[in-house]
């Protein structure tokens, strides 16, 4: 399993598919912070004058939200258009490790991406007034949260190239339901529709928890809420694998 971990991760780090996606992360989240006037109202942290860097945590799951199916719309669909996939499934591995070394994998890019905006925290922490006038708790409880964001949407994003052999098609169902399941619920619950029923189907959707988890505040209801996330979406892949033996 670990070695197909390295292969996986060798693989996206020795394509540009790794390094854009890193570079484009980063670059986007910069400009938003930086370099976009606020207009009294925007996300630039000069031109908003707190401590903080909240709009690093409002802007993040919304490039996730392309970024992580364009990482992962590889990970099956290329090894079935390769002709790969039956090599790989005859190899001393059960189906739940070839989709955990895939997944590690894809989770693995996520962490890596967020490292580099540990500078911004650095920045931040360094113009407060006084310096060092910034939520320290809040900020983990958010990187937490946007990892936990990324793990649920990479699981999401590796079920969606497991069912589709063509990597475009991967891409766009991976979008739409992390699309879906990020602010679908929410939506749903704003129009009233279900009346009482509202708040119970808000409580679905990822942004829900996600939001609980950037007050700093760590529940172990998101935290199960994650997890049960990417459980799912994983033994769906799980799942797929083993229906050729059907």
């Amino acid at each position: 399993m670990f070695i197909l971990y390295i292969k996986e991760i060798r693989s996206f780090l020795s394509s540009l598919i790794g390094y854009v996606s890193i570079g484009v992360f980063i670059t986007m989240i910069g400009i938003f912070m930086w370099i976009i006037p606020a207009d009294g109202g925007g996300y630039n942290v000069l031109d908003n004058g707190f401590a903080n860097i909240d709009p690093l945590f409002f802007i993040a799951p919304w490039v996730y939200l392309f970024l992580i199916p364009a990482i992962t719309m590889r990970s099956f669909s290329e090894e079935k258009k390769n002709g790969t996939i039956e090599l790989l499934l005859t190899r001393p591995l059960s189906d739940l490790q070839i989709v955990l070394a895939k997944y590690l994998a894809g989770f693995s890019l996520v962490i890596v991406s967020l490292l580099p905006t540990l500078i911004y925290y650095y920045s931040v922490h360094q113009l407060g007034a006084p310096k060092g006038n910034i939520d320290t708790g809040g900020m983990w409880g958010s990187y937490i949260g946007l990892l936990l964001l990324g793990a649920g949407f990479v699981a999401i994003g590796i079920f969606a190239s497991a069912i589709s052999e063509n990597q475009v098609i991967a891409f766009i169902m991976a979008l739409i339901m992390c699309f879906f399941l990020y602010m679908g619920f929410e939506f749903i619950a704003q129009s009233n529709v279900l009346g009482k029923l509202s708040p119970m189907v808000k409580s679905l959707g990822i942004n829900e928890h996600y939001v609980s988890l950037s007050r700093g505040v760590l529940d172990t209801r998101d935290a199960l809420y994650f997890i049960s996330i990417i459980a799912v979406f994983n033994l769906f892949t799980k799942l797929v694998l083993e229906s050729r033996k059907w």
